[in-house]
């Protein structure tokens, strides 16, 4: 089991769908490095990414997500009927992690830091950050933070509706900076300079859900704008020397459907791990325990 080894420093994980594989590459080479941070953020598709990471399951993120994409189990408009939803909920999170690509939940459970997973309540329109630890084996909570409006059902935790955790904080560097981190390896999932604006999707999904959650749909309607005002935080930070940020260099659909692409994206994520091996040890510093070994392996 990889000590926590890294201080003062939270790490950050966007969502997006299936752009999580990049996120993955960069994760593996935290894993190949055994570099494990204290505090963890994952929103939406982060967690599920940050869920391997802290199992130490190095490449389980993209085997599974390569390996059933296409598989109508997973997804596809049949699973509706059953779970009204696009994917297939009990399939996903409860099959595979359980009985097909086995997750390692004692590893899990073991991680000595803290790890949050946020959520959006249907009623009030906020984000509320979940304790990773406290997950079932079913992954309620993860069915939760990636529940997308009309393409999953609302997930109750409590007896609360739940949604997609980035419609109300897509990147929570604001939730880091209140539990008095002032350091943070961010990861994203979209191109630098990328800005959101209000898509056809979300303009559907408001239609049929203003009646019922009027804050969450306030919420689904502010995104965007809240989205811009975070990249324009994280840039800030990122100049100032309080963040380090990786970003994929290319475009992926949140949907991909090509696996082939998808290993691309992830093989990316990896190689800018290491391109940038440097670049982070000099920006976390004294701040990671293997800083002078991996200094002085640099210099044989």
């Amino acid at each position: 089991m990889i000590p926590i080894n890294i201080k003062n420093t939270s790490l950050i994980l966007e969502g997006g769908t299936f752009r999580m594989v990049y996120t993955a590459g960069v994760l593996d080479g935290f894993l190949e490095k055994e570099m494990m941070f204290p505090y963890i953020l994952g929103i939406s598709a982060g967690a599920i990414s940050a869920c391997s990471y802290i199992s130490e399951q190095k490449n389980r993120t993209i085997r599974f997500i390569s390996t059933y994409r296409n598989d109508k189990r997973y997804v596809g408009v049949r699973n509706f009927l059953t779970e009204r939803s696009l994917f297939g909920l009990t399939f996903a999170y409860d099959t595979v992690p359980n009985q097909l690509d086995f997750f390692d939940w004692e590893t899990y459970q073991n991680y000595q830091g803290q790890v949050l997973f946020g959520v959006t309540n249907a009623y009030t329109g906020q984000v509320e950050y979940m304790d990773g630890k406290t997950m079932d084996k079913g992954a309620t909570i993860l069915r939760a933070t990636c529940a997308i409006p009309v393409l999953f059902p609302e997930i109750k935790i409590n007896n609360v509706p739940y949604y997609d955790g980035g419609l109300a904080d897509s990147v929570p560097i604001q939730k880091a900076i209140a539990d008095g981190y002032e350091k943070h390896v961010i990861i994203l999932t979209r191109p630098r300079g990328y800005r959101k604006k209000l898509d056809s999707q979300t303009k559907w999904a408001v239609k049929l859900l203003r009646k019922k959650y009027p804050q969450l749909v306030q919420a689904m309607e502010n995104r965007a704008h809240h989205y811009n005002q975070t990249m324009d935080l994280i840039e800030k930070l990122e100049q100032e020397g309080k963040a380090f940020v990786y970003r994929p260099p290319f475009e992926l659909k949140s949907f991909e459907k090509n696996t082939e692409i998808m290993w691309k994206s992830h093989n990316k994520g990896l190689e800018q791990f290491h391109d940038r091996n440097q670049e982070l040890l000099d920006f976390l510093g004294a701040d990671y325990a293997g800083c002078k070994a991996e200094a002085s392996l640099l210099e044989i």
